[in-house]
């Protein structure tokens, strides 16, 4: 995959914050729960993330 799958983060001390994932985006859920705590979880359901968000899940525009 040339345009890998990136787990977007809120930025920590300013600076953006993102993590290569090994699925294509369309294989993750993104949910909500409570006012500022987000999950991400994969096909399987297996949690990828925990945190405080917003997060989101994109397809980089750049490949690397």
């Amino acid at each position: 995959m040339t345009h890998p799958t990136l787990l977007r983060m809120p930025p920590w001390l300013g600076f953006p914050e993102e993590r290569v994932l090994p699925l294509p985006p369309e294989d993750y859920t993104v949910e909500k729960e409570g006012q500022d705590w987000w999950c991400v979880r994969d096909a399987a359901g297996v949690l990828v993330y925990s945190g405080v968000g917003p997060v989101e899940v994109v397809r980089s525009p750049s490949p690397f």
